[in-house]
């Protein structure tokens, strides 16, 4: 018999039609048992029946669908979750501040850093205080001698700045606002210096500059940060120094620029966060940051993006990174990792406040790193 392929999917059309209306029905029981369970004070998650679903049905299909069967009532019982929570739950908002309210600024580095670039474009000309090094910035935030701290985050060819994110482990701060800087970075020496031997900038600069570097034959050091670099090398009477940073602080600097535009990446891009000790959320903020471990179980990381598709919410931003020390009590294996998510949304919307509230009591680690915007 010669298969017809508009009847073979006017029957799975017919299936699918069907299948809605038995889903549809299967969300209405759902719903049923919410109630009840909020009635009788009972959690939403069952962990032994939802266990015992999952082992029948994936035992029910043949050895091929096996493990699509699983997938399947998974997905169900995810979105069954959802739901449940949804009448359950009627989440308080949560507590913010208005972004602004302090003006004293924390900046890395000194006068002419790329930081000091991003703390412009965020608070435009207020008074910043320098730090040496990161954990300062926090350190001066923490104990109230600064309203807000400014610091690189991640670079488009280097990566993240993994001392951000331990600090940001360590510390109960919130992100409040975010921008980015074009890093052009440059050669920059005392025109006495002679043959250049020693080229010294911050971890992350040397990394953008790599190739360059292995072209000069110098040997790179690593400094706290581009602008005291380019500062130690303008006021050092050793012969072969040169430092790594932008044009404008080779000028301010008194410095000669021995070679331009010397980054990998033509299109070097540095984002800039800035924390404070207050949950500060602007009417316009519209970008969620959070960093979580899920389960060592599989399909955990699928299921927590299918909670961001029920509610509706993109995300922008998923990226692992190795635990960090300071929250080393979580890891429980050699290469365990955390996630960092961004994604767009406001702490105002009720299906935002009950994802977080969700993965706060379900993740094995989970911090809430802030709402904001970001500044062009």
């Amino acid at each position: 018999m010669e298969l017809d392929l508009n009847s073979i999917r006017g029957e799975i059309d017919d299936i699918d039609d069907k299948l809605l209306e038995l889903f549809l029905r299967r969300m209405d029981l759902c719903v049923s048992v919410a109630k009840y369970k909020k009635e009788k004070g009972m959690p939403v998650f069952q962990g032994k029946r939802e266990e015992d679903i999952l082992k029948r049905m994936s035992a029910a299909a043949p050895d091929e669908l096996s493990d699509g069967a699983k997938l399947l009532f998974t997905n169900l019982m995810d979105i069954s979750k959802c739901l449940q929570r949804n009448v359950l739950s009627c989440p308080e908002p949560m507590l913010t501040e208005p972004f602004g309210v302090g003006r004293r600024v924390a900046c890395p580095g000194t006068v002419g850093s790329n930081t000091e670039k991003a703390c412009r474009k965020i608070f435009g000309d207020t008074t910043l205080t320098f730090y040496p090094d990161f954990e300062d910035i926090f350190r001066a935030v923490n104990d109230g001698r600064e309203d807000y701290g400014v610091l690189p985050i991640e670079n488009s060819s280097a990566g993240e700045v993994d001392l951000t994110y331990e600090l940001l482990a360590e510390y109960d701060f919130y992100i409040v606002k975010s921008t980015q800087v074009s890093i052009d970075h440059c050669l920059a020496a005392k025109k006495t210096a002679g043959e250049i031997k020693n080229i010294y900038s911050h971890e992350q600069a040397l990394m953008q500059c790599s190739q360059f570097l292995k072209r000069s034959g110098a040997k790179p050091h690593g400094y706290s940060n581009t602008a005291l670099a380019a500062k130690m090398v303008a006021e050092s009477d050793e012969e072969g120094l040169a430092a790594i940073c932008s044009e404008d602080c080779a000028g301010l600097y008194g410095l000669e620029i021995l070679q331009r535009r010397i980054a990998d990446n033509p299109d070097n891009t540095t984002r800039f966060i800035c924390v404070s000790k207050h949950n500060e959320v602007d009417y316009d903020s519209d970008i969620i940051s959070l960093s979580l471990s899920v389960p060592h179980t599989s399909g955990a990381l699928y299921r927590l993006l299918t909670r961001f598709y029920f509610y509706g919410l993109n995300l922008t931003r998923i990226q692992s990174a190795p635990v960090p020390h300071r929250a080393r009590d979580i890891k429980t294996e050699a290469f365990d990792v955390i996630f960092y998510l961004d994604f767009e949304g406001s702490v105002k919307n009720p299906d935002v406040v009950r994802l977080l509230t969700d993965l706060s009591q379900e993740m094995r680690y989970f911090k809430y790193l802030g709402n904001y915007s970001h500044v062009e």
